[in-house]
């Protein structure tokens, strides 16, 4: 496999990670296998939408997927997916963090400023 080969199947995985419905039913189908005809109702959105992003998990082989009769059901493939979200979490609430302390020294300043400023009305 050359590191284009890798490459490009790093960036199949991230981007079947990059939206919120797929996120959301990675969580959904965490509890496990699942029906279309469960999962269609839960999101409340329409079966081409469900269908595009259950295949798009599909395609980047994330989920698996059986036909039983008429019915389709999917299931995580590998719950090490899992460990990706973690892993994104916890950059998330790293960069949050930075955030509010950021906020933290900007409200600080400013409440500074309009003391020196009530000072020198003041003199």
């Amino acid at each position: 496999m050359t590191a284009k080969s890798v490459s490009n199947l790093r960036v199949k995985i991230l981007n079947a990670l990059s939206d919120p419905i797929r996120l959301q039913l990675l969580e959904y189908l965490s509890e496990g296998e699942r029906c279309v005809c469960q999962i269609i109702p839960a999101f409340q959105r329409s079966q081409s939408t469900i269908s595009k992003h259950l295949n798009i998990l599909y395609e980047a082989d994330i989920l698996e997927r059986k036909v039983d009769g008429k019915r389709t059901i999917y299931c995580i493939k590998d719950k090490k997916v899992f460990e990706i979200i973690r892993l994104v979490d916890c950059l998330a609430l790293t960069q949050i963090s930075q955030l509010a302390e950021a906020g933290r020294i900007l409200e600080k300043s400013m409440n500074d400023n309009d003391e020196q400023q009530s000072m020198d009305k003041v003199s």
